[in-house]
């Protein structure tokens, strides 16, 4: 029997923007970089942005200058808790379109096509396979979706572009290749990537987990644990939450350990702040086993052990005591050096970085931080994915010129934003300068509407 997935866990694809945690009151957020107010439609009117007859895309003829961007499909190996199921119809339906449009230059996934971290604690992810094994049942289970991908890279006439996200971070070229092959990739530090297509150094589209505490690789916290492993603490949190979901949100079966703050530096302030994180959504996100039940099968990434919700969470051995860590010990202190690892252009401060782990506007500011206001960077056009908020911003960079944020969204079932959402980069034609950025949303239908535009 398959069971239906309550829409609370959106975030789980993410972990972020469900909640303002309550030690944020005594840590002062800074007012975002960006604003952006509710998306909503600029008409009702149904659009073809393939054969685009809009402003923004107007006299296109046959000339192949849209760039399409989609992000967080969540393809799943089980439908019984997979996150894009019933959507997967209209994506075959949007993928052909675009297949068969005469506009289209570049298709770009900007991570997350596939969910290997959204799965129930207790399953185990691989069943004794490997990770190949793993993807390959993944492309069985959506055969429609991979053959819709596979027809237009065949084709050779649109360029198709992987990027990784965090919840495929893992898959590597090798498992993408096996699936999609002859599919472009853009890669850089393991886990991350960066894309900016033909000819058009003035974009870069990432998904952007890279600026994210907990979403961002980390090879330094657990190796001496499970040497090579680069899993980020999200990815426990995920096999959590996707559990709790699956148990339908049940009585929590133990109480939480208490964590109580100390006066014994600010490493530690940042621990008890760590700690308060989880403590929240453990609380929003209970399951019924208790905590200090061994529950979460790994064997993934140099893992091997069977781990609790304890193990995965600061623990206190006396009220005001030192504040330990059995996994992730020390993530509090390493930030700065995974920063540099993950290739982060403009340092993000380690208590800014935690504070705005949950939010999707933190996601969004680092359009600004790490490229607009960059004075190394002549990008002006970004595209990330991640936090499932589909939504342009523009604003300014260090030269006072106009700049473009794009977020393309998501397409799983369920999403407290619109769901099937997508982003198309008009770049310049033949005679003419301009150059546009245009959000829209595709129904089951098949019918799209646009949500935002702007040009530069």
């Amino acid at each position: 029997m398959k069971i239906k997935i309550n829409f609370t866990l959106f975030l789980i694809s993410f972990f972020t923007s469900l909640w303002c945690f309550a030690w944020a009151e005594s840590t002062k957020e800074s007012t975002p970089i960006l604003t952006t107010k509710s998306i909503r439609p600029v008409s009702d009117k149904a659009y073809n942005p393939f054969i685009l007859e809009s402003k923004s895309t107007a006299k296109l003829n046959k000339e192949r200058t849209l760039i399409v961007c989609i992000s967080d499909i969540h393809l799943g190996a089980n439908d019984n808790y997979t996150e894009c199921n019933k959507n997967r119809g209209a994506l075959v339906k949007f993928l052909n379109q675009i297949r068969l449009s005469p506009n289209v230059k570049e298709l770009v996934i900007a991570g997350d096509l596939l969910d290997e971290w959204f799965i129930p604690a207790a399953e185990n992810t691989f069943k004794g396979k490997t990770q190949l094994d793993f993807v390959k049942s993944i492309a069985l289970n959506n055969k429609t979706v991979i053959d819709a991908f596979n027809s237009i890279i065949k084709d050779g006439k649109i360029k198709v572009t992987y990027v990784p996200g965090n919840h495929d971070l893992l898959i590597s070229s090798e498992d993408i290749q096996s699936i999609l092959p002859g599919i472009s990739e853009a890669r850089d530090v393991n886990g991350l990537g960066a894309y900016s297509p033909d000819g058009h150094s003035e974009i870069i589209i990432e998904h952007g987990h890279r600026y994210n505490f907990f979403c961002a690789p980390d090879p330094i916290s657990n190796k001496s644990i499970a040497a090579g492993s680069i899993l980020p603490p999200g990815y426990f949190f995920t096999r959590i939450a996707t559990t709790s979901v699956v148990e339908r949100h049940p009585k929590a079966g133990s109480t939480m350990p208490p964590v109580t703050p100390n006066k014994l530096g600010e490493s530690q302030t940042l621990a008890y702040i760590y700690w308060n994180i989880w403590n929240k959504l453990m609380t929003e996100l209970p399951i019924k086993e208790r905590f200090d039940e061994k529950i979460i099968q790994t064997n993934i990434d140099g893992f091997t052990s069977t781990y609790s919700i304890n193990d995965i969470m600061p623990y206190q051995l006396s009220p005001g005591g030192f504040i330990e860590f059995s996994l992730y010990k020390g993530i509090q202190d390493t930030w700065d050096e995974r920063q540099i690892l993950n290739r982060v252009a403009v340092k993000i401060p380690v208590k800014e970085a935690l504070i705005k782990a949950d939010s999707a506007s933190g996601t969004d500011d680092q359009a600004v931080v790490q490229y607009f206001a960059n004075k190394n960077s002549d990008k002006r056009i970004v595209v990330f994915g991640h936090s499932h908020e589909a939504r342009i911003i523009p604003s300014k960079n260090h030269k006072s010129q106009k700049t473009i944020y794009a977020n393309s969204g998501t397409w799983i079932d369920k999403n407290k934003s619109p769901t099937m959402t997508f982003v198309v980069i008009t770049t310049p034609k033949k005679n003419d300068s301009a150059e546009y950025v245009d959000l829209y949303y595709y129904s089951q239908s098949g019918r799209i509407t646009k949500m935002d535009s702007q040009a530069l």
